[in-house]
Protein backbone atom coordinates (compact mmCIF):
# COMPACT_ATOMS: atom_id res chain seq x y z
CA UNK A 1 0.00 0.00 0.00
CA UNK A 2 1.43 3.39 -1.04
CA UNK A 3 0.95 6.38 1.38
CA UNK A 4 2.58 9.60 2.42
CA UNK A 5 3.25 12.02 5.43
CA UNK A 6 4.62 15.63 5.90
CA UNK A 7 7.35 16.72 7.85
CA UNK A 8 10.34 19.24 8.96
CA UNK A 9 13.82 18.14 8.66
CA UNK A 10 15.48 18.17 12.10
CA UNK A 11 19.31 17.80 11.09
CA UNK A 12 21.82 14.32 10.49
CA UNK A 13 23.47 12.26 13.03
CA UNK A 14 24.23 8.90 13.33
CA UNK A 15 23.13 5.37 14.75
CA UNK A 16 23.75 1.75 14.63
CA UNK A 17 22.03 -1.00 13.54
CA UNK A 18 21.61 -4.60 15.01
CA UNK A 19 25.25 -5.49 13.24
CA UNK A 20 27.26 -2.81 14.60
CA UNK A 21 27.07 -0.66 11.36
CA UNK A 22 27.27 2.78 11.45
CA UNK A 23 24.23 4.25 9.94
CA UNK A 24 24.19 8.05 8.70
CA UNK A 25 20.48 9.04 8.95
CA UNK A 26 18.16 12.57 8.70
CA UNK A 27 15.75 13.22 11.90
CA UNK A 28 12.42 14.25 10.49
CA UNK A 29 9.48 15.43 12.66
CA UNK A 30 6.30 14.23 11.47
CA UNK A 31 4.13 15.23 14.32
CA UNK A 32 0.79 17.42 14.02
CA UNK A 33 -0.31 15.56 10.36
CA UNK A 34 -3.87 15.70 10.48
CA UNK A 35 -6.11 15.15 7.08
CA UNK A 36 -8.09 17.91 5.56
CA UNK A 37 -9.43 16.77 3.22
CA UNK A 38 -9.95 13.54 1.26
CA UNK A 39 -10.65 14.01 -3.13
CA UNK A 40 -12.62 11.92 -5.04
CA UNK A 41 -12.77 11.25 -8.64
CA UNK A 42 -16.83 11.23 -8.52
CA UNK A 43 -16.03 14.73 -7.28
CA UNK A 44 -12.73 16.08 -7.79
CA UNK A 45 -11.99 14.52 -11.07
CA UNK A 46 -8.82 12.59 -9.00
CA UNK A 47 -7.91 10.45 -5.93
CA UNK A 48 -6.03 12.28 -2.85
CA UNK A 49 -5.70 12.88 0.59
CA UNK A 50 -5.00 16.43 1.56
CA UNK A 51 -2.86 16.78 4.66
CA UNK A 52 -1.80 19.67 6.70
CA UNK A 53 1.44 19.98 9.15
CA UNK A 54 2.72 22.20 12.18
CA UNK A 55 -0.33 24.28 13.63
CA UNK A 56 0.21 28.09 13.52
CA UNK A 57 -1.60 30.88 14.98
CA UNK A 58 -6.03 31.13 13.86
CA UNK A 59 -4.46 34.76 12.87
CA UNK A 60 -2.29 33.95 10.47
CA UNK A 61 -4.49 32.45 8.23
CA UNK A 62 -7.86 33.65 6.02
CA UNK A 63 -11.54 33.53 6.29
CA UNK A 64 -11.26 30.69 3.51
CA UNK A 65 -8.74 28.83 4.74
CA UNK A 66 -10.26 28.74 8.22
CA UNK A 67 -14.01 27.46 7.12
CA UNK A 68 -12.17 24.91 5.06
CA UNK A 69 -10.14 23.55 8.41
CA UNK A 70 -13.65 23.80 10.42
CA UNK A 71 -14.64 20.81 8.64
CA UNK A 72 -11.52 18.60 9.95
CA UNK A 73 -12.09 20.60 13.67
CA UNK A 74 -8.11 21.43 13.22
CA UNK A 75 -5.83 24.08 13.88
CA UNK A 76 -4.37 26.31 10.84
CA UNK A 77 -1.39 24.70 9.38
CA UNK A 78 1.78 26.27 8.27
CA UNK A 79 2.50 23.23 5.39
CA UNK A 80 -0.50 21.86 3.14
CA UNK A 81 -0.13 18.93 0.55
CA UNK A 82 -1.77 16.91 -1.39
CA UNK A 83 -0.31 12.85 -1.51
CA UNK A 84 -1.62 10.97 -4.88
CA UNK A 85 -1.53 7.65 -5.50
CA UNK A 86 -4.05 5.16 -7.65
CA UNK A 87 -7.30 4.77 -5.81
CA UNK A 88 -6.71 1.11 -4.91
CA UNK A 89 -3.20 1.73 -3.36
CA UNK A 90 -3.84 4.87 -1.58
CA UNK A 91 -3.51 3.83 2.34
CA UNK A 92 -4.55 7.11 3.49
CA UNK A 93 -7.94 7.03 1.70
CA UNK A 94 -9.12 4.98 4.61
CA UNK A 95 -8.63 7.83 6.96
CA UNK A 96 -11.14 10.19 7.99
CA UNK A 97 -11.24 13.92 7.68
CA UNK A 98 -9.92 15.39 11.21
CA UNK A 99 -7.78 11.97 11.59
CA UNK A 100 -4.20 12.06 12.48
CA UNK A 101 -1.61 10.94 10.20
CA UNK A 102 1.03 8.78 12.76
CA UNK A 103 4.46 7.71 11.88
CA UNK A 104 4.10 4.16 12.19
CA UNK A 105 2.11 3.94 8.80
CA UNK A 106 5.56 3.26 8.11
CA UNK A 107 7.87 0.56 8.74
CA UNK A 108 11.87 0.58 9.42
CA UNK A 109 13.02 -0.85 6.48
CA UNK A 110 10.84 0.37 3.95
CA UNK A 111 11.67 2.32 0.81
CA UNK A 112 10.63 5.84 0.59
CA UNK A 113 10.89 9.09 -1.53
CA UNK A 114 11.53 12.44 -0.56
CA UNK A 115 10.88 15.55 -1.78
CA UNK A 116 11.67 19.32 -0.51
CA UNK A 117 13.30 22.52 -1.58
CA UNK A 118 16.84 21.95 -1.94
CA UNK A 119 19.70 24.58 -0.55
CA UNK A 120 19.53 27.71 -2.44
CA UNK A 121 23.54 28.62 -3.96
CA UNK A 122 22.57 32.09 -5.34
CA UNK A 123 24.48 32.83 -8.53
CA UNK A 124 27.18 30.60 -9.24
CA UNK A 125 29.49 29.62 -12.22
CA UNK A 126 29.84 26.87 -14.41
CA UNK A 127 32.42 25.24 -12.64
CA UNK A 128 30.31 25.44 -9.15
CA UNK A 129 26.90 24.96 -10.99
CA UNK A 130 27.16 22.40 -13.77
CA UNK A 131 30.90 20.59 -12.72
CA UNK A 132 33.15 21.88 -15.46
CA UNK A 133 36.25 21.44 -15.33
CA UNK A 134 38.76 24.63 -14.99
CA UNK A 135 41.20 26.17 -17.21
CA UNK A 136 45.22 26.02 -17.19
CA UNK A 137 46.41 27.47 -13.85
CA UNK A 138 49.66 28.50 -14.74
CA UNK A 139 51.52 30.36 -18.00
CA UNK A 140 49.29 33.08 -18.26
CA UNK A 141 46.42 31.45 -19.81
CA UNK A 142 44.19 34.38 -17.52
CA UNK A 143 40.96 31.64 -18.08
CA UNK A 144 40.36 29.50 -14.72
CA UNK A 145 36.90 29.60 -13.81
CA UNK A 146 35.12 30.68 -17.20
CA UNK A 147 32.32 29.44 -19.52
CA UNK A 148 34.64 27.60 -22.44
CA UNK A 149 34.08 28.12 -26.16
CA UNK A 150 30.20 28.95 -26.65
CA UNK A 151 30.23 28.28 -30.52
CA UNK A 152 28.05 29.36 -32.96
CA UNK A 153 25.05 30.77 -30.49
CA UNK A 154 22.97 32.53 -32.51
CA UNK A 155 19.22 31.14 -31.94
CA UNK A 156 21.47 28.13 -29.90
CA UNK A 157 21.19 29.58 -26.44
CA UNK A 158 18.60 27.46 -24.89
CA UNK A 159 19.68 24.84 -23.00
CA UNK A 160 23.39 26.06 -22.41
CA UNK A 161 25.09 25.41 -19.40
CA UNK A 162 25.92 28.78 -18.63
CA UNK A 163 26.12 30.66 -15.10
CA UNK A 164 22.90 31.87 -13.12
CA UNK A 165 20.94 30.45 -10.05
CA UNK A 166 21.79 27.38 -8.48
CA UNK A 167 19.55 25.28 -6.06
CA UNK A 168 16.15 26.39 -3.95
CA UNK A 169 14.32 24.31 -6.91
CA UNK A 170 11.85 21.29 -5.74
CA UNK A 171 13.60 17.73 -5.82
CA UNK A 172 13.16 14.42 -4.82
CA UNK A 173 15.54 11.66 -3.39
CA UNK A 174 14.20 8.32 -4.18
CA UNK A 175 14.76 4.76 -2.97
CA UNK A 176 15.99 5.98 0.77
CA UNK A 177 15.21 3.64 3.58
CA UNK A 178 13.47 4.69 7.13
CA UNK A 179 16.19 3.61 9.31
CA UNK A 180 13.53 3.44 11.94
CA UNK A 181 10.12 4.84 13.45
CA UNK A 182 10.22 6.88 16.98
CA UNK A 183 6.38 6.97 17.54
CA UNK A 184 7.02 8.51 21.19
CA UNK A 185 9.00 11.41 19.45
CA UNK A 186 6.80 11.68 16.36
CA UNK A 187 9.98 11.02 14.04
CA UNK A 188 10.80 9.22 11.49
CA UNK A 189 14.96 8.37 10.90
CA UNK A 190 15.89 7.60 7.24
CA UNK A 191 19.24 6.73 5.98
CA UNK A 192 21.22 9.08 4.07
CA UNK A 193 20.38 12.60 3.34
CA UNK A 194 17.43 14.71 2.11
CA UNK A 195 16.66 17.66 0.49
CA UNK A 196 16.58 21.19 2.02
CA UNK A 197 18.50 23.12 5.07
CA UNK A 198 17.80 22.05 8.42
CA UNK A 199 14.20 23.34 9.49
CA UNK A 200 13.01 22.94 6.03
CA UNK A 201 9.52 21.05 5.01
CA UNK A 202 9.62 17.28 3.18
CA UNK A 203 7.07 15.33 1.35
CA UNK A 204 7.98 11.65 2.53
CA UNK A 205 6.26 9.54 0.03
CA UNK A 206 5.87 5.29 -0.18
CA UNK A 207 8.61 4.46 -3.29
CA UNK A 208 7.58 4.52 -6.59
CA UNK A 209 10.21 2.76 -8.38
CA UNK A 210 11.40 0.57 -5.43
CA UNK A 211 14.27 -0.39 -7.39
CA UNK A 212 15.76 -1.97 -4.42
Amino acid sequence: MAKGILGRKIGMTQIFDENGVLIPVTVVDVSDNVVLQQKTTEIDGYDATQVGFESKRENLANKPELGHLAKANTQPKRFVREIRFKHEENELLNLSVGEVVKPDIFEAGELVDVTGTSKGKGFQGVVKRHNQRTGPRTHGSRFHRKPGSMGPVKGNIKGKNLPGQMGNVKTTVQNLSVAKVDVENQVLLISGSIPGPRKGFVIIKSAVKNSK
